[in-house]
């Protein structure tokens, strides 16, 4: 298995924060977003390899980052090539970008750079081969929230049946987090998607495509999952991580 992780975005909710500085290397606690991502999916004895895809504004950022990193584990840091939010790829788009560029044909892990979590992406993992098929992190969330995440509706078996990104009118309760589990099989639906024109941008725009062609199952985790994307959020986690 290889683990990627999306770490294109510029982040402009944050300025000044990361006007100078990619999101996924704010510190959290003592460390970096990105190294408690690390740390755990390096917990997955499977994952042979990470890949980090960022664009060129923070290209050197991420690579000053992995110099002083001391993984044992290969890392590769991509450049997408684009310079701000005009031009970006989208995070469909950089998956697609990186599985080119490193000829990737394994099973892959997907993570965005901007959420902290504080359960074990070893037990997604485990789900993951129980299940035998392709997998995306979901939990109950708030009535409030709905209007912020996919949401999904499971059959008994928990394969997901309906998957719908921010939607007015709620079929469920269960919201859709930005951690995924694919398939080697699956990596070529990718193409199929984006060369029917579909939307490249929100990583949730694939599985919710993927669940009416192929198996994709919901994994209900027992924890929390951060999506830092506003000051409050960042200021959240901050409060939350400050004595680790």
């Amino acid at each position: 298995m290889k683990a990627i992780i999306l770490a294109a975005g510029y982040a402009t909710r944050l300025y000044p924060l990361t006007e100078n500085m990619p999101k996924a290397l704010l510190k959290v606690g003592s460390r970096a977003i990105l190294d408690h991502i690390m740390e755990n999916v390096t917990r997955i004895d499977a994952v042979d390899g990470i890949h980090i895809v960022t664009n060129e504004k923070f290209y050197q950022d991420f690579l000053d980052w992995k110099k002083e990193s001391d993984y044992d584990i290969p890392i590769t840091i991509y450049n997408d090539g684009t310079t701000s939010n005009d031009d970006r790829l989208g995070a469909l788009g950089d998956l697609k970008f990186v599985l080119d560029q490193a000829g990737i044909s394994d099973d892959i892990i997907v993570l965005a750079g901007d959420n902290l979590m504080d359960f074990s992406l070893r037990d997604f993992y485990d789900y993951h081969k129980a299940v035998d098929g392709n997998a995306v992190c979901v939990k109950e969330i708030e009535p409030e929230d709905t209007s912020r995440f996919g949401i999904v509706l499971m059959d008994e078996t928990n394969r997901i049946i309906d998957f719908e990104e921010k939607p007015e009118h709620p079929k469920s309760l269960i919201g859709a987090f930005a951690v995924y589990i694919y398939k080697r099989e699956t990596l070529k639906l990718l193409d199929e998607y984006l060369k029917a024109g579909n939307n490249p941008d929100a990583p949730g725009n694939f599985p919710a495509w993927l669940c009416q062609r192929d198996s994709v199952y919901g994994y209900l985790f027992d924890g929390n999952c951060y999506d830092i994307g506003t000051h409050d959020a960042y200021n959240e986690v901050q409060e939350l991580y400050k004595d680790r």
